[in-house]
């Protein structure tokens, strides 16, 4: 995902869970009240969290009545970042919040929802980390102060449909701060859909699970993207999953969160993840390409390839140590009038080391991300610094927050 108000849609969601949920057991009366924490350990599906980080195993819970039971979690945290040779426009230095979100969501039944709300920030790496990422900003000019909102069927717990703002089916890094293994997200999900509008089909066969979804790609406002994934659990510790996107169709629309070359694309991964103990470890491939189309302006095919190993170990119960190593490689040259580019200017490469310790203490996190991302091949004025002719940049973060 190239850098991306409570919503009326958001709020239809949530009305249509409830009132979907009243219908099915008739006879409900009076206000939701709040019971004490669930006295047992439960895993909620959303938001999925790929550590060291986690949420609450004995989350808070709302008895509401004939409608249920709701769960309800969070994340709150701060960050600082420094960082060199920063573009035109942004700071060496930031102090912001990167999350104050609340979850709320019903697992069970025929008829479940979830509702994120908040404020977040969306730190990518290689990006700039200006007022259009920021908290302040990020979800107006993004996802709103609702980013994921659905309403879920399930028949079964082998088959479930989905309605509303979902995540993406694409990619191995999640959208926001607390979901991941490092605090900022790195060069491939800057490639990504990170949330889309749409519907969404899911079945589970054994060890196998295939997701199929028609929605608007890159938060665009057209229904033509298709997005499905395929994922194999070979045992305990091996699982595969292919996951592919395209637009099917063509959209104009150009924002922070629309990118209008990708989001008029394809993309495609290939991600194993292993899970042992105390390690934990991902490499996976990536391919997207864009289409010529002249009457959006998108003068010629590009394509761009990348790879990436993310893990993490967890060395005691409150300490782990995560990296992540990505390369990026795109496709044309910049002496080529009119060469669509996909990364730092035409036939652009890029190369990123990021290293995150991490200490939990109960609800509580402290985290550091240190990272270095080196450019090559760059067209004049489209790398690093106030002139875009640096071809290196060093980060640091340090995020402190609870969870529960």
């Amino acid at each position: 995902m190239i850098v991306r108000r409570l919503t009326l849609e958001a709020g239809i969601v949530l009305l249509c869970g409830t009132a979907c949920a009243y219908a099915q057991t008739p006879g409900a009366s009076g206000q939701p009240e709040v019971a004490p924490s669930a006295p047992a350990s439960i895993s909620l599906p959303v938001p999925v969290m790929s550590g060291p980080l986690a949420l609450s195993p004995s989350p808070p819970k709302i008895d509401a009545g004939a409608l249920g039971t709701w769960y309800v979690d969070g994340a709150f945290s701060a960050l600082g970042l420094l960082q060199g040779n920063p573009d035109v426009g942004d700071r060496r230095a930031v102090a912001d919040i990167s999350n104050a979100q609340i979850f709320v969501q019903k697992i069970d039944g025929l008829v479940r929802f979830y509702v994120q709300l908040g404020a977040y920030a969306l730190p990518a790496l290689g990006q700039t980390y200006a007022h259009e990422t920021d908290a302040s900003s990020t979800p107006e000019k993004f996802f709103d102060p609702v980013p994921q909102a659905f309403l879920k069927i399930a028949p079964s717990d082998s088959l479930s449909f989905q309605i509303g703002k979902l995540p993406t089916l694409i990619g191995d890094e999640y959208t926001f701060t607390f979901e991941n293994v490092a605090i900022e997200r790195g060069l491939l999900w800057n490639q990504e859909p990170a949330v889309s509008r749409g519907i969404q089909a899911n079945a589970i066969a054994g060890p196998v699970g295939f997701s199929l979804s028609l929605n608007d790609g890159f938060y665009s406002g057209r229904y033509t993207w298709l997005s499905g994934s395929a994922s194999w659990t070979i045992d305990a510790a091996n699982v595969l999953v292919f996951a592919a996107g395209a637009n099917l169709g063509q959209s104009a629309r150009q924002t922070l969160a629309t990118p209008i070359d990708q989001n008029n694309g394809s993309i495609y991964n290939l991600i194993y993840t292993y899970t042992k103990g105390p390690l934990m470890a991902s490499p996976y491939l990536q391919y997207s390409a864009v289409p010529r189309n002249a009457v959006l302006g998108i003068r010629s095919a590009a394509s761009l390839y990348g790879a990436a190993v993310l893990a993490s170990y967890a060395a005691t119960p409150t300490f782990s140590l995560g990296a992540r190593v990505e390369y990026e490689a795109s496709s044309g040259s910049a002496a080529l009038p009119g060469a669509t580019n996909l990364l730092y200017g035409p036939g652009s490469c890029a190369a990123s080391f990021t290293i995150t310790p991490t200490y939990v203490r109960g609800h509580w996190f402290l985290r550091a991300d240190m990272s270095a991302l080196a450019l090559s091949h760059v067209a004049r004025g489209d790398g690093f610094g106030g002139n875009g002719r640096e071809m290196s940049q060093l980060r640091g973060l340090l995020e402190a927050g609870y969870t529960f």
